[in-house]
Protein backbone atom coordinates (compact mmCIF):
# COMPACT_ATOMS: atom_id res chain seq x y z
CA UNK A 1 0.00 0.00 0.00
CA UNK A 2 1.32 3.73 -0.92
CA UNK A 3 2.48 5.00 2.39
CA UNK A 4 2.74 8.82 0.74
CA UNK A 5 1.26 10.92 -1.56
CA UNK A 6 4.33 10.25 -3.82
CA UNK A 7 4.16 6.43 -3.65
CA UNK A 8 0.69 6.85 -5.08
CA UNK A 9 1.35 9.01 -7.81
CA UNK A 10 4.60 6.89 -8.43
CA UNK A 11 2.28 3.83 -8.52
CA UNK A 12 -0.17 5.25 -10.81
CA UNK A 13 2.76 6.37 -13.37
CA UNK A 14 4.07 2.71 -13.39
CA UNK A 15 0.59 1.48 -13.92
CA UNK A 16 0.72 3.53 -16.96
CA UNK A 17 -3.21 5.13 -15.93
CA UNK A 18 -3.40 7.23 -18.88
CA UNK A 19 -5.17 10.30 -17.08
CA UNK A 20 -4.99 11.09 -13.35
CA UNK A 21 -7.62 12.80 -11.73
CA UNK A 22 -6.57 15.11 -8.26
CA UNK A 23 -9.46 16.73 -6.84
CA UNK A 24 -7.52 19.66 -4.44
CA UNK A 25 -7.47 23.10 -3.14
CA UNK A 26 -3.97 21.93 -2.25
CA UNK A 27 -2.79 22.84 -5.78
CA UNK A 28 0.97 23.52 -4.18
CA UNK A 29 1.09 20.01 -2.38
CA UNK A 30 -0.16 18.35 -6.24
CA UNK A 31 2.23 20.60 -8.38
CA UNK A 32 5.37 19.02 -5.62
CA UNK A 33 3.82 15.89 -5.47
CA UNK A 34 4.15 15.91 -9.77
CA UNK A 35 7.46 18.05 -10.03
CA UNK A 36 9.04 15.92 -7.58
CA UNK A 37 8.17 12.63 -9.48
CA UNK A 38 8.79 13.99 -12.87
CA UNK A 39 12.69 14.97 -12.22
CA UNK A 40 13.28 11.62 -9.89
CA UNK A 41 11.75 9.62 -12.78
CA UNK A 42 13.17 11.84 -15.93
CA UNK A 43 9.98 12.16 -17.25
CA UNK A 44 9.40 15.36 -19.40
CA UNK A 45 7.07 17.77 -17.75
CA UNK A 46 4.52 19.99 -19.11
CA UNK A 47 1.92 22.37 -17.23
CA UNK A 48 -0.97 24.28 -18.82
CA UNK A 49 -2.96 26.84 -17.31
CA UNK A 50 -5.64 29.20 -18.60
CA UNK A 51 -3.39 32.87 -17.62
CA UNK A 52 -0.56 31.02 -18.32
CA UNK A 53 -0.41 28.62 -21.21
CA UNK A 54 1.24 25.50 -21.76
CA UNK A 55 4.91 25.51 -20.56
CA UNK A 56 7.74 23.52 -19.29
CA UNK A 57 6.52 22.13 -15.71
CA UNK A 58 10.05 21.69 -14.39
CA UNK A 59 11.80 25.32 -15.26
CA UNK A 60 10.87 28.50 -13.66
CA UNK A 61 10.23 31.56 -15.96
CA UNK A 62 9.80 29.38 -19.20
CA UNK A 63 7.94 31.07 -21.68
CA UNK A 64 4.59 29.84 -22.82
CA UNK A 65 4.37 28.05 -25.79
CA UNK A 66 2.27 30.22 -28.82
CA UNK A 67 -1.56 30.12 -28.90
CA UNK A 68 -1.66 27.63 -26.24
CA UNK A 69 -4.00 29.75 -23.41
CA UNK A 70 -7.21 28.14 -24.90
CA UNK A 71 -7.12 24.77 -23.41
CA UNK A 72 -8.60 23.42 -27.35
CA UNK A 73 -5.60 25.20 -28.76
CA UNK A 74 -2.83 23.36 -26.09
CA UNK A 75 -4.59 20.12 -26.23
CA UNK A 76 -3.74 20.41 -30.56
CA UNK A 77 -0.34 21.13 -29.71
CA UNK A 78 -0.04 18.39 -26.94
CA UNK A 79 -1.46 15.74 -29.61
CA UNK A 80 0.65 16.19 -31.81
CA UNK A 81 4.38 17.61 -29.99
CA UNK A 82 3.83 15.78 -26.19
CA UNK A 83 7.52 13.54 -25.95
CA UNK A 84 7.16 10.38 -24.91
CA UNK A 85 7.02 9.32 -21.30
CA UNK A 86 5.73 12.80 -20.06
CA UNK A 87 3.71 13.67 -17.46
CA UNK A 88 1.14 17.06 -18.44
CA UNK A 89 -0.74 19.22 -16.65
CA UNK A 90 -3.89 20.87 -16.54
CA UNK A 91 -5.32 23.27 -13.69
CA UNK A 92 -8.48 24.01 -13.71
CA UNK A 93 -9.70 22.52 -16.70
CA UNK A 94 -13.16 21.27 -15.58
CA UNK A 95 -14.68 24.51 -16.25
CA UNK A 96 -13.88 24.54 -19.77
CA UNK A 97 -15.43 21.24 -20.49
CA UNK A 98 -18.77 22.96 -20.67
CA UNK A 99 -18.19 23.16 -24.45
CA UNK A 100 -18.50 20.11 -26.08
CA UNK A 101 -15.38 21.26 -28.57
CA UNK A 102 -12.85 21.60 -25.44
CA UNK A 103 -14.13 18.50 -24.26
CA UNK A 104 -13.86 16.24 -27.23
CA UNK A 105 -10.40 17.36 -27.79
CA UNK A 106 -9.78 16.46 -24.39
CA UNK A 107 -11.51 12.91 -25.13
CA UNK A 108 -9.25 12.46 -28.05
CA UNK A 109 -6.10 13.71 -26.49
CA UNK A 110 -5.62 11.33 -23.62
CA UNK A 111 -5.61 7.58 -25.97
CA UNK A 112 -2.87 10.05 -28.37
CA UNK A 113 -0.57 10.76 -24.92
CA UNK A 114 -0.91 6.99 -23.55
CA UNK A 115 -0.04 6.12 -27.10
CA UNK A 116 3.51 7.50 -26.39
CA UNK A 117 3.67 6.23 -22.34
CA UNK A 118 2.48 9.59 -21.33
CA UNK A 119 0.01 10.25 -18.60
CA UNK A 120 -2.47 13.55 -18.48
CA UNK A 121 -2.60 15.09 -14.94
CA UNK A 122 -6.08 16.90 -14.06
CA UNK A 123 -5.79 19.04 -10.45
CA UNK A 124 -8.48 20.90 -10.25
CA UNK A 125 -10.49 22.60 -7.04
CA UNK A 126 -13.73 21.31 -8.34
CA UNK A 127 -14.80 18.14 -8.87
CA UNK A 128 -17.09 18.53 -12.08
CA UNK A 129 -15.83 16.69 -14.52
CA UNK A 130 -17.89 14.92 -16.90
CA UNK A 131 -18.83 11.31 -16.65
CA UNK A 132 -16.92 10.46 -20.04
CA UNK A 133 -14.19 11.99 -18.20
CA UNK A 134 -14.31 10.73 -14.82
CA UNK A 135 -14.61 7.03 -16.65
CA UNK A 136 -11.54 7.53 -17.88
CA UNK A 137 -9.29 9.27 -14.93
CA UNK A 138 -8.26 7.80 -12.26
CA UNK A 139 -8.90 9.66 -8.84
CA UNK A 140 -6.32 10.23 -6.83
CA UNK A 141 -7.28 12.09 -3.53
CA UNK A 142 -4.02 13.81 -1.63
CA UNK A 143 -3.96 12.90 2.06
CA UNK A 144 -3.84 15.49 4.97
CA UNK A 145 -0.83 15.71 6.47
CA UNK A 146 0.47 13.38 9.47
CA UNK A 147 2.06 13.91 13.09
CA UNK A 148 5.70 14.14 11.47
CA UNK A 149 4.62 16.31 8.61
CA UNK A 150 2.53 18.59 10.96
CA UNK A 151 5.97 19.00 13.25
CA UNK A 152 8.10 19.85 10.50
CA UNK A 153 5.30 22.57 8.70
CA UNK A 154 5.60 23.96 12.64
CA UNK A 155 8.78 24.01 12.60
CA UNK A 156 9.61 25.74 9.69
CA UNK A 157 7.05 28.21 9.78
CA UNK A 158 8.28 29.64 13.42
CA UNK A 159 11.42 29.73 12.17
CA UNK A 160 10.27 31.71 8.87
CA UNK A 161 8.34 33.69 11.00
CA UNK A 162 11.72 34.07 13.45
CA UNK A 163 13.73 35.09 10.15
CA UNK A 164 11.11 37.73 9.75
CA UNK A 165 10.45 39.46 12.84
CA UNK A 166 11.79 37.86 16.36
CA UNK A 167 9.03 35.23 18.16
CA UNK A 168 9.01 34.54 21.73
CA UNK A 169 8.76 30.26 21.67
CA UNK A 170 8.12 29.13 24.86
CA UNK A 171 6.70 25.45 23.96
CA UNK A 172 7.14 22.68 26.09
CA UNK A 173 7.01 19.25 24.35
CA UNK A 174 3.78 18.48 25.34
CA UNK A 175 2.76 21.25 24.56
CA UNK A 176 4.02 20.53 20.74
CA UNK A 177 2.64 17.48 20.55
CA UNK A 178 -1.04 19.26 21.98
CA UNK A 179 -0.69 21.97 18.94
CA UNK A 180 0.01 19.03 16.26
CA UNK A 181 -2.76 17.10 17.56
CA UNK A 182 -4.88 19.80 17.32
CA UNK A 183 -3.54 20.92 13.61
CA UNK A 184 -4.93 17.28 12.62
CA UNK A 185 -7.21 17.24 10.31
CA UNK A 186 -6.23 20.72 8.38
CA UNK A 187 -4.65 20.72 4.84
CA UNK A 188 -0.77 21.69 4.83
CA UNK A 189 -1.90 25.95 4.01
CA UNK A 190 -4.13 26.04 6.36
CA UNK A 191 -1.96 24.36 9.35
CA UNK A 192 0.77 27.24 8.24
CA UNK A 193 -2.05 29.51 8.42
CA UNK A 194 -3.12 28.57 11.57
CA UNK A 195 0.85 29.11 12.95
CA UNK A 196 1.04 32.41 11.55
CA UNK A 197 -2.30 33.84 12.69
CA UNK A 198 -1.24 32.44 16.23
CA UNK A 199 1.49 34.43 16.41
CA UNK A 200 0.69 37.11 14.87
CA UNK A 201 -0.60 39.77 17.36
CA UNK A 202 2.00 39.11 20.75
CA UNK A 203 4.85 37.39 18.32
CA UNK A 204 4.94 34.90 20.91
CA UNK A 205 3.71 31.40 20.48
CA UNK A 206 3.33 28.77 23.77
CA UNK A 207 0.69 26.46 25.65
CA UNK A 208 -1.74 29.57 26.04
CA UNK A 209 -2.08 29.46 22.39
CA UNK A 210 -3.86 26.12 21.87
CA UNK A 211 -6.48 27.84 21.94
CA UNK A 212 -6.79 30.41 19.02
CA UNK A 213 -5.47 27.01 16.65
CA UNK A 214 -8.85 25.14 18.22
CA UNK A 215 -10.54 28.26 17.16
CA UNK A 216 -8.77 28.24 13.47
CA UNK A 217 -9.73 24.94 13.04
CA UNK A 218 -13.00 25.31 13.53
CA UNK A 219 -13.57 28.41 11.71
CA UNK A 220 -11.87 26.05 8.88
CA UNK A 221 -13.78 22.97 9.40
CA UNK A 222 -17.15 24.96 9.61
CA UNK A 223 -16.92 25.90 5.58
CA UNK A 224 -17.11 22.20 5.15
CA UNK A 225 -20.14 22.01 6.92
CA UNK A 226 -20.43 18.81 7.94
CA UNK A 227 -17.63 18.05 10.63
CA UNK A 228 -17.15 20.37 13.63
CA UNK A 229 -13.89 20.08 16.27
CA UNK A 230 -15.48 19.94 19.65
CA UNK A 231 -13.52 21.29 23.06
CA UNK A 232 -13.15 18.75 25.27
CA UNK A 233 -12.99 20.23 28.93
CA UNK A 234 -15.13 17.90 30.49
CA UNK A 235 -13.26 15.04 32.08
CA UNK A 236 -14.97 11.43 33.07
CA UNK A 237 -14.21 12.30 36.77
CA UNK A 238 -16.93 14.89 35.98
CA UNK A 239 -19.90 12.70 35.75
CA UNK A 240 -21.41 10.60 37.95
CA UNK A 241 -22.24 6.76 38.00
CA UNK A 242 -21.66 5.12 34.94
CA UNK A 243 -19.20 2.99 36.02
CA UNK A 244 -19.36 0.16 33.68
CA UNK A 245 -18.83 2.37 30.98
CA UNK A 246 -15.92 4.41 32.47
CA UNK A 247 -14.30 0.56 33.09
CA UNK A 248 -14.52 -0.14 29.75
CA UNK A 249 -12.93 3.36 28.20
CA UNK A 250 -10.17 2.75 30.75
CA UNK A 251 -9.21 -0.73 29.37
CA UNK A 252 -9.00 0.71 25.87
CA UNK A 253 -7.57 4.20 26.76
CA UNK A 254 -4.36 3.64 24.78
CA UNK A 255 -5.35 0.83 22.37
CA UNK A 256 -5.21 4.00 19.64
CA UNK A 257 -1.46 4.12 19.99
CA UNK A 258 0.99 2.70 17.61
CA UNK A 259 2.33 0.52 20.34
CA UNK A 260 -0.60 -0.97 21.08
CA UNK A 261 -0.63 -1.69 17.14
CA UNK A 262 2.80 -3.04 17.70
CA UNK A 263 1.11 -5.38 20.60
CA UNK A 264 -1.03 -6.94 18.61
CA UNK A 265 -4.01 -4.66 19.47
CA UNK A 266 -6.79 -4.02 16.69
CA UNK A 267 -7.73 -0.09 18.02
CA UNK A 268 -11.80 -0.17 19.13
CA UNK A 269 -13.98 0.93 16.48
CA UNK A 270 -16.72 2.48 18.35
CA UNK A 271 -19.68 2.29 20.66
CA UNK A 272 -23.20 2.98 20.97
CA UNK A 273 -24.97 5.02 23.72
CA UNK A 274 -28.54 4.61 24.10
CA UNK A 275 -30.75 5.88 26.83
CA UNK A 276 -32.86 8.48 28.15
CA UNK A 277 -32.72 11.69 27.59
CA UNK A 278 -30.17 13.98 29.95
CA UNK A 279 -28.31 10.99 31.50
CA UNK A 280 -25.15 12.16 29.98
CA UNK A 281 -24.57 10.51 26.97
CA UNK A 282 -23.25 13.76 25.12
CA UNK A 283 -21.27 14.58 28.06
CA UNK A 284 -19.58 10.85 28.14
CA UNK A 285 -18.39 11.48 24.25
CA UNK A 286 -16.79 14.28 25.14
CA UNK A 287 -15.18 13.06 28.76
CA UNK A 288 -13.78 10.04 26.64
CA UNK A 289 -11.73 12.56 24.08
CA UNK A 290 -10.74 14.40 26.62
CA UNK A 291 -9.57 10.86 28.89
CA UNK A 292 -8.07 9.28 25.62
CA UNK A 293 -6.33 13.03 24.45
CA UNK A 294 -7.97 12.96 21.34
CA UNK A 295 -9.20 15.40 19.09
CA UNK A 296 -12.98 14.90 18.84
CA UNK A 297 -15.17 16.31 15.71
CA UNK A 298 -19.11 16.09 15.78
CA UNK A 299 -20.68 15.40 12.72
CA UNK A 300 -23.54 17.78 11.74
CA UNK A 301 -26.22 15.15 10.31
CA UNK A 302 -28.33 17.82 9.20
CA UNK A 303 -25.56 19.19 7.19
CA UNK A 304 -25.05 15.79 5.04
CA UNK A 305 -28.85 16.03 3.46
CA UNK A 306 -28.54 17.97 -0.08
CA UNK A 307 -31.44 18.24 -2.43
CA UNK A 308 -29.63 17.35 -5.69
CA UNK A 309 -29.32 13.70 -6.33
CA UNK A 310 -25.79 11.99 -5.50
CA UNK A 311 -24.97 15.19 -3.11
CA UNK A 312 -26.30 13.75 0.34
CA UNK A 313 -23.86 10.71 -0.20
CA UNK A 314 -21.11 12.30 -1.58
CA UNK A 315 -20.55 14.83 1.57
CA UNK A 316 -21.00 11.79 4.10
CA UNK A 317 -18.41 10.06 2.02
CA UNK A 318 -16.32 13.34 2.28
CA UNK A 319 -17.00 13.53 5.86
CA UNK A 320 -15.88 9.89 6.54
CA UNK A 321 -12.77 10.37 4.36
CA UNK A 322 -12.07 13.23 6.43
CA UNK A 323 -12.10 11.74 9.94
CA UNK A 324 -9.60 8.93 8.26
CA UNK A 325 -7.59 11.45 7.76
CA UNK A 326 -7.48 13.24 11.13
CA UNK A 327 -7.05 9.64 12.83
CA UNK A 328 -6.01 8.87 15.83
CA UNK A 329 -9.65 10.86 16.50
CA UNK A 330 -13.04 10.37 17.96
CA UNK A 331 -16.03 10.59 15.50
CA UNK A 332 -19.26 11.85 17.31
CA UNK A 333 -22.54 11.50 16.08
CA UNK A 334 -24.84 12.68 17.99
CA UNK A 335 -28.99 11.55 17.79
CA UNK A 336 -28.01 9.32 15.42
CA UNK A 337 -31.53 8.57 14.81
CA UNK A 338 -32.85 11.55 13.30
CA UNK A 339 -30.11 11.25 10.22
CA UNK A 340 -31.24 7.12 9.27
CA UNK A 341 -34.73 7.24 10.69
CA UNK A 342 -36.14 6.33 7.25
CA UNK A 343 -33.46 3.51 7.14
CA UNK A 344 -35.85 1.66 9.52
CA UNK A 345 -39.02 2.17 7.42
CA UNK A 346 -40.46 2.49 4.23
CA UNK A 347 -38.65 5.03 2.43
CA UNK A 348 -40.45 8.00 1.99
CA UNK A 349 -37.42 10.14 0.63
CA UNK A 350 -36.44 8.24 -2.66
CA UNK A 351 -34.20 5.48 -0.50
CA UNK A 352 -31.71 8.96 0.07
CA UNK A 353 -31.56 7.71 3.74
CA UNK A 354 -31.35 3.59 3.30
CA UNK A 355 -28.64 5.17 0.53
CA UNK A 356 -26.34 7.04 3.34
CA UNK A 357 -27.09 4.02 5.94
CA UNK A 358 -25.73 1.99 4.06
CA UNK A 359 -22.80 4.20 3.13
CA UNK A 360 -21.95 4.22 6.83
CA UNK A 361 -22.19 0.47 7.80
CA UNK A 362 -20.13 -0.48 4.50
CA UNK A 363 -17.29 2.36 6.40
CA UNK A 364 -17.83 1.26 9.49
CA UNK A 365 -17.52 -2.64 9.06
CA UNK A 366 -14.38 -1.85 6.34
CA UNK A 367 -12.58 1.18 7.71
CA UNK A 368 -8.89 0.62 8.83
CA UNK A 369 -7.90 3.91 10.17
CA UNK A 370 -7.79 4.53 14.07
CA UNK A 371 -11.48 6.51 14.01
CA UNK A 372 -13.15 5.85 16.98
CA UNK A 373 -16.86 6.45 16.53
CA UNK A 374 -19.22 7.21 19.57
CA UNK A 375 -23.07 7.19 18.55
CA UNK A 376 -25.66 8.29 20.82
CA UNK A 377 -29.20 8.13 20.58
CA UNK A 378 -32.88 8.31 22.25
CA UNK A 379 -34.86 6.74 20.49
CA UNK A 380 -34.08 2.94 19.87
CA UNK A 381 -37.45 2.25 18.14
CA UNK A 382 -35.96 5.04 15.04
CA UNK A 383 -32.85 2.77 14.57
CA UNK A 384 -32.63 0.37 12.02
CA UNK A 385 -31.69 -2.95 13.28
CA UNK A 386 -28.91 -3.37 11.23
CA UNK A 387 -27.00 -0.88 13.34
CA UNK A 388 -27.36 -3.01 16.58
CA UNK A 389 -26.07 -6.22 15.20
CA UNK A 390 -23.15 -7.45 16.80
CA UNK A 391 -20.11 -6.39 15.44
CA UNK A 392 -20.73 -2.99 13.92
CA UNK A 393 -20.11 -1.46 17.50
CA UNK A 394 -17.34 -3.28 19.90
CA UNK A 395 -19.75 -2.30 22.81
CA UNK A 396 -23.73 -0.80 23.10
CA UNK A 397 -24.20 0.81 26.33
CA UNK A 398 -27.93 1.48 28.13
CA UNK A 399 -27.48 4.49 30.23
CA UNK A 400 -30.34 4.50 32.60
CA UNK A 401 -31.77 7.11 35.57
CA UNK A 402 -28.80 7.44 38.35
CA UNK A 403 -28.80 5.34 40.96
CA UNK A 404 -28.80 6.55 44.43
CA UNK A 405 -24.76 6.43 44.64
CA UNK A 406 -24.72 8.05 41.39
CA UNK A 407 -27.31 10.81 42.50
CA UNK A 408 -25.02 11.57 45.33
CA UNK A 409 -21.48 12.16 42.84
CA UNK A 410 -23.34 14.34 40.44
CA UNK A 411 -24.82 16.68 43.25
CA UNK A 412 -21.43 16.88 44.21
CA UNK A 413 -19.87 17.92 40.89
CA UNK A 414 -22.69 20.54 40.18
CA UNK A 415 -21.99 22.18 44.05
CA UNK A 416 -18.07 21.81 43.42
CA UNK A 417 -18.52 23.32 40.12
CA UNK A 418 -19.79 25.97 41.75
CA UNK A 419 -17.58 26.85 44.12
CA UNK A 420 -19.92 25.32 47.00
CA UNK A 421 -18.36 22.56 49.56
CA UNK A 422 -20.57 19.77 49.41
CA UNK A 423 -19.55 18.64 52.78
CA UNK A 424 -22.20 21.53 53.80
CA UNK A 425 -25.09 19.71 52.33
CA UNK A 426 -26.84 16.82 53.27
CA UNK A 427 -25.95 14.98 50.23
CA UNK A 428 -27.91 11.76 51.34
CA UNK A 429 -30.73 13.95 51.09
CA UNK A 430 -30.50 15.01 47.79
CA UNK A 431 -30.30 11.72 46.43
CA UNK A 432 -33.26 10.60 47.91
CA UNK A 433 -35.01 13.48 47.11
CA UNK A 434 -33.91 13.54 43.25
CA UNK A 435 -34.87 10.22 42.73
CA UNK A 436 -36.48 9.09 39.22
CA UNK A 437 -34.36 12.32 38.11
CA UNK A 438 -31.45 12.53 35.43
CA UNK A 439 -28.39 14.40 35.40
CA UNK A 440 -29.30 17.47 33.03
CA UNK A 441 -32.59 17.61 35.90
CA UNK A 442 -30.09 17.90 38.83
CA UNK A 443 -28.30 20.31 38.01
CA UNK A 444 -31.16 22.41 36.82
CA UNK A 445 -32.53 22.31 40.11
CA UNK A 446 -29.25 23.41 41.47
CA UNK A 447 -29.09 25.95 39.22
CA UNK A 448 -32.82 27.41 40.16
CA UNK A 449 -31.87 27.02 44.00
CA UNK A 450 -28.77 29.26 43.03
CA UNK A 451 -30.88 31.71 41.51
CA UNK A 452 -33.11 31.59 44.61
CA UNK A 453 -30.73 31.73 47.14
CA UNK A 454 -29.07 35.10 45.24
CA UNK A 455 -32.79 36.98 45.18
CA UNK A 456 -33.21 35.92 49.05
CA UNK A 457 -29.60 37.49 49.87
CA UNK A 458 -28.59 34.22 52.03
CA UNK A 459 -26.91 31.16 51.58
CA UNK A 460 -27.64 28.08 49.00
CA UNK A 461 -29.16 25.25 51.37
CA UNK A 462 -30.03 21.74 51.03
CA UNK A 463 -34.12 22.55 51.41
CA UNK A 464 -33.48 25.47 48.93
CA UNK A 465 -32.46 22.65 46.32
CA UNK A 466 -34.87 20.36 47.37
CA UNK A 467 -37.36 22.53 46.58
CA UNK A 468 -36.43 23.32 43.04
CA UNK A 469 -36.57 19.49 42.45
CA UNK A 470 -40.49 19.66 43.44
CA UNK A 471 -40.93 22.02 41.95
CA UNK A 472 -40.15 20.64 38.40
CA UNK A 473 -41.33 16.85 37.21
CA UNK A 474 -38.92 14.81 36.03
CA UNK A 475 -39.13 13.14 32.56
CA UNK A 476 -39.33 9.81 34.22
CA UNK A 477 -42.72 11.04 35.38
CA UNK A 478 -44.16 13.49 32.27
CA UNK A 479 -43.05 10.38 30.09
CA UNK A 480 -43.21 7.02 32.38
CA UNK A 481 -44.60 4.68 29.68
CA UNK A 482 -42.05 5.58 27.51
CA UNK A 483 -39.14 5.40 29.52
CA UNK A 484 -40.26 2.01 30.87
CA UNK A 485 -40.63 0.39 27.32
CA UNK A 486 -37.37 1.89 26.42
CA UNK A 487 -35.61 0.08 29.84
CA UNK A 488 -37.76 -2.89 29.07
CA UNK A 489 -36.27 -2.96 25.82
CA UNK A 490 -32.26 -2.92 26.93
CA UNK A 491 -32.58 -6.27 29.17
CA UNK A 492 -30.29 -8.49 27.56
CA UNK A 493 -29.68 -6.36 24.38
CA UNK A 494 -27.48 -3.53 25.80
CA UNK A 495 -24.60 -3.27 28.70
CA UNK A 496 -25.60 -1.13 31.68
CA UNK A 497 -23.25 1.68 31.82
CA UNK A 498 -23.83 2.04 35.64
Amino acid sequence: MPSSDFDCFKQLLDARHPCVLIPTYEEDHAMNVVRTTAMQQHRHGLEWSVTQGLKDALLRDEATIPDTAHPAGAMAHLSMHTPANSIVVMLDLSGHLKDERTLRCLRELIPKLAGVGSTLVLIDGADEFPPAIKAIATRMDLSLPGEEELEQIVRKTIRDLHNERSIDVKLRKEDLEAIIQNLQGLTRSQARQAIVETAADDRRIDATDLKGIISFKKRALRGIGVLEPVETLITLDEIGGLKHLKAWLGLRENAMSDEAVEFGIEPPRGILMLGVQGAGKSLSAKAVATAWKRPLVRMDVGALFDRYIGESEKRLREALRQAAMMSPVILWIDEIEKAFASAAAQSVDGGLSKRMFGTLLTWMQEHTRPVFLIATANDVSALPPELLRKGRFDEIFFIDLPAADARRQIFEIHLKKRNRDPELFDLDQLSAAAEGYNGAEIEQAIRSSIYDAYSRNSLLSTDMIIRSLRASPPLSVTMREKMDALRQWAVGRCVMAD
